[in-house]
């Protein structure tokens, strides 16, 4: 093995190591962790391999070279047989022909301009006809010996983004950290914080408490455990993990309270809900950060985490109905947070109290609906005017759909609670200050990613973007859930991962799309949940679960649920690689 990529095996260790060592041993922050593991991360790597990651992220490899005998005319008019190469080009990639190109090549762990200025050309090879207003082949002139001349795995870039990139190798290390940090920040900043809002709205109005008492009324006492995983589910979308949790514990104590049974059942039913909308749909911060990485429309990641979180999610209900209940039994036993008092009052909460199911449901499935419609609008090419083309792409952008669901969640409060705008603003105060907490322990898990593709991890396990689908999502499952075990947060670990493997979607050559990556990484969040994992602890203690009975219960089903992701991910990837 090279020493370079010694180097960046070890720097990426370093860089994990410091993480996982800080968030547990040290018992640092987690943004505290990142950023100093991003800072490290940076100084360890050479300038060379900053200028490499960037100029990789641009250019685009010849695939093939032709010679081509023609006239070439010169200044006089006269014409002078000459020799050229026509360089091709993927078909999936197009250069405009009214731009100049340079050719790359590269020489041990850098690149070398080749050929400083290079045009593509029309009406020849593939394009000939009609020429089209921009094309996959570049002619290039030359009249030199064969082993002068483009070769197949040349690079083609453009002249201001191979400046750019030695530009971006000349900044100092807090420049690129900070750079990789407001990055993440502004494509993700507005989202988390319209998804607190969103999320301390239903709970304060009383508007969750309606989808899920509506959603037990819908399959009544006897199918609770399946109404319970599909709230989980939705609610899962725009709250945090702990916090649908909390909220939806205490429903689970008052039905094992009217029953008299099966509180085990409804403790995993919630868990398994809940939990793959936390690493598999946006806008929650793992799948939303890892979506923005790799590149995936946001809406296409939420129609994709819904269709993998059915079977995941359907197999922990399974799991929970059919193996768990039957075996094991979980007594009711009175927590800190709630006494058997406090539970007899909130089965008896009255329904008056409570936003119509409608307005409640809205700020979850307005962003669901406009995001992913407009997902599905460009992906048919639906034709339409150029006003409401404006109009659908404005009303589907994440950010803008996200701010309209928080409005209309802010009118909900107000309506179900009688708020003054003073008591208004306390509660959105409230709400962003958690929020703040999540944008700066994700935006420094960006920076962190960032400064670990700099390294030039990716081109590492480049190789394995030729081989089996199966291979590579195997793979990043597998990292992923290495990441989770040794240091407990899913998020944390989703963004660790698209660090170390978003090189492999950047470089367009997945055998599938960049989606199945995604998707293979929020799986991967999953296993194994144990005493180093906050969601861990919420779950014991608000159950009331003692922490062996949360590694007997909630450990096998979640690690499970993963396996299964894994595999829906795998078949998916290869029916329908959608390339």
């Amino acid at each position: 093995m090279e020493a370079s990529a010694i180097w960046t095996i070890v720097t990426l260790c370093t860089g994990m190591l410091i993480v996982i060592g800080g968030i547990l041993a040290l018992r640092l922050h987690a943004f505290l962790a990142l950023t100093f593991a991003a800072l490290v991360v940076a100084i360890m790597t050479p300038p060379s391999a900053t200028q490499n990651y960037e100029i990789s992220k641009s250019a685009t490899k010849v695939t093939y070279t032709e010679n081509i005998e023609y006239d070439r005319a010169d200044l006089d008019g006269s014409l002078t047989p000459a020799t050229n190469v026509l360089v091709g080009i993927s078909d999936k990639k197009k250069f405009p022909t009214d731009r100049e190109y340079m050719l790359l090549r590269r020489k041990g762990d850098s690149y070398e301009v080749f050929i400083p200025r290079i045009r593509p050309v029309n009406g020849l090879g593939s394009n000939t006809g009609e020429d089209p207003p921009d094309t996959n082949l570049v002619m290039v002139a030359v009249d030199e010996p064969a082993d002068h001349r483009p070769q197949v795995g040349d690079f083609v870039i453009e002249p201001h983004l191979y400046a750019s990139a030695v530009k971006e190798s000349k900044q100092t290390v807090a420049s690129r950290v900070a750079s990789g940090f407001g990055s993440t920040a502004g494509k993700i900043g507005i989202l988390i914080a319209m998804a607190s809002i969103i999320g301390k709205c239903l709970l304060d109005s009383g508007a969750a408490d309606r989808i899920v008492r509506t959603a037990l009324a819908k399959f009544g006492e006897k199918f609770a455990p399946l109404s319970f995983v599909f709230s989980g589910f939705l609610l899962g979308v725009p709250v945090f993990f702990d916090t649908v949790f909390y909220l939806m514990i205490p429903l689970g104590k008052a039905m094992q309270l009217r029953t008299g049974r099966n509180y085990l059942l409804f403790v995993l039913t919630i868990v398994a809900g809940a939990t793959m909308a936390h690493s598999l749909v946006p806008p929650t911060p793992g799948p939303l950060v890892v979506a923005e990485e790799l590149g995936v429309d946001i809406g296409m990641m939420i129609i994709a985490g819904c269709c993998v979180g059915f079977f995941t999610a359907g197999f922990g209900y399974l799991y929970a109905s059919m193996f768990a209940n039957k075996i094991w039994t979980l007594p009711l036993r009175e927590t800190s947070d709630f006494s058997l008092k406090d539970l007899e009052a909130l089965s008896n909460r009255k329904e008056s109290e409570l936003p119509p199911l409608w307005l409640s449901i809205l700020p979850i499935v307005l962003p669901v609906v406009l995001i992913a419609g407009y997902s599905v609008i460009k992906a048919l090419e639906v034709e339409m005017s150029p006003t409401v083309a404006t109009i659908a792409a404005t009303l589907g952008d994440k950010n803008i759909a996200l701010i309209l669901s928080a409005m209309i969640a802010m009118l909900t409060l107000i309506r179900s609670r009688g708020l003054s705008r003073k008591e208004l603003a306390d509660a959105v105060g409230a709400s962003l200050a958690s929020g703040g907490i999540i944008i700066l322990i994700t935006s420094a898990g960006g920076a962190f990613g960032k400064t670990l593709q700099a390294t030039g991890v990716a081109t590492l396990i480049q190789d394995l973007s030729v081989t089996s689908p199966a291979m590579i999502i195997t793979m990043a499952w597998l990292i992923t859930a290495a990441i989770r075990t040794a240091q407990g947060s899913a998020t944390v670990a989703m963004m660790t991962a698209v660090g170390i493997l978003g090189g492999l979607a950047q470089s367009g050559s997945l055998p599938f799309h960049p989606v199945y990556l995604a998707l293979a990484i929020g799986c991967g969040s999953k296993p194994i949940a144990w005493m180093n994992d906050s969601g861990f602890w919420v779950i014991t203690r608000m159950s009331g679960m003692t922490e062996g009975e949360g590694l007997k219960y909630i450990t096998p089903m979640t690690t499970l649920m993963g396996v299964v992701g894994l595999i829906v991910t795998i078949v998916g990837a290869i029916l329908f690689p959608m390339v």
